[in-house]
């Protein structure tokens, strides 16, 4: 079932770079960059509320406070320079380049998280780097 979420996330990611290159075309990308979080976080309320398995706030621990919070302001720095890069280049060259975050994560998902890095991950992993590269250059 996981992959379908995932194919799920890759399409409504996908979409988002169309929509965000037609949706920042003469704005400030920060301001471009507050409207959709705003929007995330009305939506992401409204499911957490609708989907009825809400945990008490309180439930959570210091941990988990700390590494969302990281994860929050990883997101948004994400989001402010995924805009300025949509806003300057085209959405075929920095989609695939953001996806460089794919190949980032596998490794430090094995550095710091202490996953598995088979033969096929890396090289799925070096493929993608390459693949960017191509892009760049």
């Amino acid at each position: 079932m996981w992959w379908i979420y995932a194919l799920l996330s890759a399409l409504f990611a996908s979409l988002t770079a169309i929509f965000a290159k037609v949706g920042i075309k003469h704005v400030d990308t920060n301001l471009a960059t507050a409207i959709r979080t705003t929007i995330v976080l009305v939506l992401a309320w409204g499911i957490a509320f609708f989907s009825r398995k809400q945990i008490s706030l309180q439930s959570l621990t210091k941990q988990n406070w700390l590494f969302l919070v990281l994860s929050g302001m990883a997101t948004g720095l994400s989001w402010i320079f995924y805009f300025k890069a949509l806003q300057a280049g085209k959405v075929s060259q920095v989609a695939p380049v953001d996806k460089l975050s794919v190949a980032l994560t596998i490794i430090l998902a094995f550095v710091f998280l202490g996953e598995p890095l088979t033969a096929k991950t890396a090289a799925g992993a070096l493929l993608i780097i390459g693949g960017t590269v191509v892009l760049i250059v």
